[in-house]
């Protein structure tokens, strides 16, 4: 067992000297790389491949990656062509502040050899920030015996920009008493300085009102403006003082918010307004506004944002205490922030293998880096992973590890590796730092996709929402990764009866099938297909079931009269004698209706009539009777509103109308010609034979009229009395005709008309029906729906 162990070391001892010599290959020196802040992203940087001195093949052969500390993805590399590309706009002042040179480091990495490049980008600056006063309106207070020459300090304007694109000088606006000088720190910014002129008089202007203007260097120049409020007051001789001209003080990083860290103090010894100090900051940047409050009459200085270590180290505040008179003076406060171990350690993974082959040598799983933000022993690191895995960690240079494994893995043994990466520091406490890997040993494709079911049937009622899903089908394979990717496809039908395509479409993914279109029940019940499920591997292996879909009928059709028709150009009236007796078959109403069972079923229901209880409706087979005699009250023309409903849910419903004319006896006017054939009965429209039948009633109405007036004119002449019989007997068939088709019978009549006389004149006595007995289809003379009517009506 110890000489297993010592040999593991010694391999480990010979790993760790093979990793040294590969990295000894890194480049010592940096290579230096510019860019100009501000370009849009794809912009050329550099070629990697020249300024390494290699080939560009060798870059995407080594799989070359650029490496940035925290993360950070600046730039791309280009394996094709070796160019190094901006990932995104680069802003100079946000990446580096008041810093100059703005550098950003980074790492090329290449593999097979393991070896790391250092490289530098400068980011250069360009004009792309105006300069700004954090305080738009400045307020001094002159003392009118204040001699010429004097100089007073103003606020300094903020630009985010560097060198030469920095804020270069700062005028005034023209006036007779004061001017502006630029005074230049050691830190190599500038600064104004209002400078008296004149002597100043109270009586003659007791305020100056000025505009400060800052311009920067660049092309073209940029420049920004401040108010400056000069106000004249009486004469004040003493300046405040402080007691201190510098304070130094250190807080812990994690010092809560509203805390007071120091207090400053002057003292003036005039009296009265004059003796009144106020404390302001003096030159402060936004950032130390931002981070501290103070207290303008106690001198008292709080924190007002949390303070990071790892951020700034030391804040320089400048304050200047002001007397009532406008005299000031100044100190300088240094806030030393102490740094705590309040950051844990981070590991950045640069690049994850997974799966890997099984059986295969020693091979690089991962490769990547911890950092900590914290600084001394709270930024030092230990890094480890479990002791019971066959992998190892190999060192690299500036915190890069390697995770290797440390012989052949066999997946029939273990399909996966779960790693622990531990990251921890060495501060007080320890902080420490997970990461999770999972190594997965890749796999072969030997199992097909198999269904849930060995058929699917799927129900789906009609009139349906196009991309409708109407169900699913289910899948597994056995296998992982790509060989378990389980693709979904329609195939197409063995016979071309079915646009298969047009009506079904399947999801690859999940196998959710949807109806492309609205099915009709009336056009199509149902079909069905085969679905096929192949997975990802290669060679690809599949399987096949079959779907049935059944198509469900809705009441989506309202129901549609045949008879009587609703479209036609005129009425289709109906006749009755005035001498039929109750229960006497008058017309039937005849409607059809396209959908299926209990959907189909059709009822009928008298809703509106002319004479109501003249007439009753059967409510399954729509026969219109007459429910009791008929009187003279009644109207001759009578309008029936018959309302068709289906047996849906809900039901639909179609109105009809019918118009019936009641007849004291059926006549010429009302029957049709007996030359003509039933044939051609049958082929003529009901319009038709209506309009032919009431003109021809017309007609003989206007004849009889004629007839009547001449006879009774020629008696008077004759003043005899004749007693003369007119018959008109026609050859009319004595068989039943179906007019239209719609189950609504007609009959044909023979009418003799009878002449009377009476007081002297003569007259039509009465018009009397002669109509041969029909035989019905038992055999007997009479039946209510074809016994002969013998009607009689009089002409007085």
């Amino acid at each position: 067992m110890e000489r297993e162990g010592a040999i593991i070391m010694q391999q480990r001892q010979v790993l760790f000297l093979l990793v040294l010599l590969g990295v000894s290959g890194a480049a010592l020196e940096p290579q230096q790389f510019s860019v100009v802040e501000e370009m849009e992203r794809g912009s050329f940087v550099a070629n990697v491949a020249k300024a390494l001195s290699r080939e560009v093949g060798e870059l995407s052969n080594r799989g070359a990656r650029v490496v940035f500390k925290g993360n950070k993805e600046y730039l791309q590399l280009n394996h094709k062509t070796g160019d190094l590309l901006l990932r995104e706009k680069l802003d100079r002042e946000e990446l580096c502040g008041p810093a100059e040179p703005c550098v950003l480091h980074f790492k090329v990495l290449l593999e097979n050899p393991f070896q790391i490049v250092l490289v530098e980008l400068r980011v250069q600056d360009i004009n792309d920030h105006s300069p700004v006063f954090l305080e738009t309106e400045m307020l001094l207070k002159i003392s009118e015996s204040t001699s010429p020459g004097t100089v007073f300090v103003l606020e300094n304007a903020q630009d985010s920009d560097v060198g030469s694109n920095s804020i270069q000088n700062y005028t005034i606006s023209p006036n007779s008493l004061f001017h502006v000088q630029i005074r230049e720190s050691s830190e190599g910014r500038r600064y104004p300085e209002l400078v008296l002129d004149e002597p100043l008089d109270r009586e003659k202007q007791s305020e100056v009102t000025l505009t400060l203007t800052a311009v920067d260097g660049g092309a073209p120049p940029r420049s920004g403006t401040a108010r400056v409020r000069v106000v004249i007051v009486d004469i004040n001789d003493n300046a405040p003082v402080f007691a201190q001209l510098r304070y130094e003080v250190q807080i812990p990083e994690n010092t809560s918010i509203g805390s007071k860290v120091v207090t400053v103090s002057a003292t003036d010894l005039d009296a009265g307004n004059y003796g009144e100090i106020s404390y302001t900051f003096l030159h402060a940047s936004e950032n130390i506004r931002n981070t501290f409050h103070l207290k303008e009459d106690l001198g008292e200085l709080y924190l007002r944002e949390k303070v990071d270590f790892e951020l700034t180290q030391s804040y320089i505040i400048n304050i200047q205490a002001t007397d009532g008179g406008g005299l000031s003076a100044e100190c300088t406060v240094v806030v030393q922030v102490i740094d705590l171990n309040d950051n844990p350690p981070e590991l950045t993974i640069s690049s994850l293998t997974s799966p890997i082959p099984e059986n295969s040598p020693e091979t690089v799983v991962a490769v990547f880096s911890v950092s900590d933000l914290d600084s001394g022993e709270n930024g030092k690191m230990v890094c480890f992973i479990q002791d019971d895995l066959p992998f190892a960690l190999k060192p690299s240079i500036e915190n890069f590890y390697t995770l290797v494994t440390e012989g052949a893995l066999d997946r029939e043994i273990r399909a996966e590796y779960n790693i622990t990466i531990t990251v921890t520091d060495l501060g007080s406490p320890r902080l420490k730092s997970e990461h999770n890997i999972t190594v997965l040993i890749s796999d072969v494709n030997d199992n097909p996709p198999m269904f849930s079911q060995r058929a699917y049937k799927l129900y789906l009622s009609e009139n349906n929402s196009p991309a409708l899903l109407i169900g699913s089908v289910s899948a597994s394979d056995r296998d992982s990764g790509i060989n378990a990717k389980v693709t979904y496809s329609l195939l197409p039908p063995e016979t071309r009866d079915l646009p298969l395509f047009s009506y079904i479409s399947i999801n690859s993914d999940n196998g959710h099938l949807y109806a492309l279109r609205s099915l009709d029940y009336e056009a199509i019940q149902g079909f069905q297909f085969t679905v096929r499920a192949a997975d990802g591997g290669s060679p690809s292996l599949s399987s096949q079931t079959l779907v049935q879909v059944v198509v469900q009928d809705e009441n989506d059709t309202s129901p549609f009269v045949l008879y009587p028709p609703q479209n036609g150009t005129a009425p289709c009236h109906d006749l009755v004698p005035r001498a039929a007796e109750p229960g006497y078959l008058v017309t039937k109403v005849v409607a059809v209706d396209r959908d299926w069972g209990q959907n189909s079923w059709l009822s009928y229901q008298l809703i509106k009539a002319t004479d109501p209880g003249l007439f009753t409706l059967w409510a399954h087979s729509g026969e219109v009777r007459t429910a009791r005699p008929i009187s003279d009250r009644d109207t001759i023309k009578q309008r029936l509103l018959v309302l068709v409903k289906d047996n849906g849910q809900p039901p639909l419903s179609t109105m009809a109308t019918l118009n019936v004319l009641l007849v004291d006896g059926f006549s010429e006017p009302y029957l049709q010609l007996p030359d003509g054939g039933k044939e051609q009965v049958q082929n003529d429209s009901l319009t038709t034979y209506l309009v032919i039948s009431l003109a021809c009633v017309s007609f003989l109405f206007l004849v009889s009229v004629i007839m009547f007036i001449a006879i009774r004119l020629w008696k008077r002449k004759k003043d005899t009395t004749d007693i003369s019989h007119f018959t008109s007997n026609g050859p009319f068939p004595g068989h039943l005709v179906d007019v239209s088709k719609t189950g609504t019978l007609s009959q044909t009549y023979q009418y003799e008309v009878c002449l009377a006389s009476g007081s002297g004149t003569s007259e039509f006595k009465f018009l009397k029906p002669v109509v041969p007995i029909l035989p019905t289809s038992e055999g007997n003379e009479d039946s209510t729906e074809n016994s002969a009517l013998r009607n009689s009506f009089c002409f007085n």
